[in-house]
């Protein structure tokens, strides 16, 4: 289903600026690892574990929707020809979610906890039919950070 600008402009909703920038910028909808995220080019995502090695690439063929600047591509479930390409930059683990369990008056209590393991994926390029339409322009960097300890010259007693 493809739906043109000028259409969903002219629908009854109005379109107020904020809705205006959002169908400015080229996105996409996919599925993956069991979620469906809305991803841009040139942002990283954490989802839930792909067994990719770190530093490989990763392309995602279950895209949902795709809107590019002109026109927006709903797929039936999926959008014929779409990919979405991204890099695994590294696996992780998410935040510790605490599950506390009481039974009032019996004296029992339980309490575990859980750390999700995550992917975390930079996307690098959205495609439609070997068409690029987003690209990571300034493509995948990571900050490495030196530590420099200070030399001790002196003592505080003067020797």
């Amino acid at each position: 289903m493809k739906i043109n600008r000028q259409d969903l402009n002219s629908a009854t909703c109005t379109a107020t600026k904020k809705k205006d920038s959002l169908l400015s910028m080229s996105y996409a909808i996919i599925e993956a690892g069991g979620q469906q995220i809305r991803v841009e080019p040139g942002r990283f995502y954490d989802i839930n574990y792909l067994g990719v090695d770190p530093d490989s690439s990763y392309t995602i063929d279950k895209v949902l929707l795709v809107n590019d600047k002109e026109e927006i591509r709903i797929g039936q479930p999926f959008v014929e020809g779409a990919i979405v390409e991204g890099k695994i930059l590294e696996h992780r683990r998410g935040r510790k979610i605490i599950v506390y369990k009481m039974r009032p008056k019996k004296k029992t209590r339980k309490k575990r906890g859980h750390r999700q393991e995550l992917s975390r994926l930079m996307i690098t390029a959205i495609k439609i039919d070997d068409r690029v339409i987003g690209e990571n322009s300034e493509g995948v960097s990571m900050v490495t950070t030196e530590i420099i300890t200070p030399e001790v010259t002196s003592t505080i007693d003067g020797e």
